[in-house]
């Protein structure tokens, strides 16, 4: 078996402990240590890496041509089609895509990160099919949440029946999308709706979307979805609750009037949220969870220290003070480290 110098590292201190407990002899080990292979160099890694590279790279592409109005002046002029044209065009080239994708996933398994990066063009050209519709159906009310709707569909049905993690991704961002553009039209664009300010609408959708991913998490499951939607899940929620406890329920008007002693609820609440996240992960040793909630909780330590003493403190203090504090972190973390080995 092939592995690579760091699996290498875990499994032989694996074999060694498992010879110090007398659960394997020294036979034993040397013949498990010999259908070991030393890989020198990550090919899958540099696949993976040259792939996300190249996508990123596509994105900052397509984003520069939007940005230079030659270039714009050029594409139209070239495809001088009208929108619902294009769209059908765009429609049918991510179309494309998706099939080559989802045939090569089921003929080819093991090119999975092109696979991949296939698909992800079929995502971005079904974003470009609907920018162009929604051109087309422009009657200037700016009602653009059913452009995100009609994306979620896509998206989620053939994430769900493909058993596509990237595209069930982005059914979930065109679902948080669909939900933010609703309720702002919902409100007329204004700061509330419903009472609620933006961060406590999605505090409230990623509560939401995380109880929905465990209800239907034996179906999330069986199509290989669960893990990337309590991802999501989570990650609404906490970016929501980190938001709200810098600007509170208040409109951005009114924020900077309002001290911080007001607003110190939501700093509670988000930090009640990280430790019950924190148990909850040790409790059924699920790391996702307990990595979710360590890092907010740390991000919640570090926006109070920031917003209560930066303006107050001498800033060689401070930095000092911030230095100390994050080295104990990586000291224990160590500990932690060493104590895992030992055993």
């Amino acid at each position: 078996m092939k592995v690579t110098r760091k699996q290498a590292r875990v499994i032989q201190n694996a074999l060694e402990g498992w010879q110090r407990e007398g659960a394997l002899d020294a036979q034993q080990r040397q013949r498990l240590q010999s259908h070991l292979s030393l890989q020198h160099f990550d090919w899958q890694r540099l696949s993976r890496y040259a792939f996300w590279t190249a996508i990123a790279c596509i994105i900052i592409a397509v984003g520069s041509l939007f940005a230079d109005e030659y270039l714009m002046t050029l594409l139209l002029q070239l495809f001088s089609f009208g929108y619902l044209t294009r769209t059908l065009v765009m429609a049918a080239i991510a179309a494309g895509f998706y099939l080559w994708g989802f045939r090569r996933q089921r003929q080819q398994a093991h090119w999975r990160y092109s696979t991949e990066a296939m698909l992800f063009l079929g995502v971005m050209f079904t974003a470009l099919s609907l920018w162009q519709l929604g051109l087309w159906l422009d009657n200037g009310s700016g009602h653009v949440a059913p452009l995100f709707l009609i994306g979620c569909v896509i998206y989620g049905t053939i994430g769900y029946y493909g058993r596509s993690g990237l595209i069930w991704l982005f059914f979930l961002l065109a679902l948080g999308n669909y939900f933010g553009t609703e309720t702002g039209y919902a409100s007329g664009w204004g700061a509330y709706w419903l009472g609620m300010s933006y961060p406590i609408r999605f505090v409230l959708f990623g509560g939401v979307l995380l109880a929905g991913c465990y209800f239907l998490r034996r179906m999330l499951e069986s199509r290989n979805l669960f893990p990337v939607s309590k991802a999501m899940g989570l990650l609404y929620l906490f970016i929501a609750l980190w938001i709200l406890s810098i600007f509170g329920n208040y409109d951005l008007d009114i924020w900077q009037s309002v001290r911080q002693m007001e607003l110190l609820h939501w700093s509670l609440l988000f930090a009640l949220a990280a430790g019950v996240c924190i148990w909850i992960g040790l409790k059924t040793d699920d790391a996702m969870l307990r990595g979710f909630g360590l890092t907010f909780l740390g991000i919640n330590l570090y926006t109070r220290y920031f917003e209560l003493f930066w303006n107050g403190t001498n800033k060689v203090i401070f930095f000092l003070i911030l230095s100390i504090s994050l080295a104990l972190i990586g000291r224990y973390a160590e500990k932690i480290w060493h104590a895992g080995e030992g055993r």
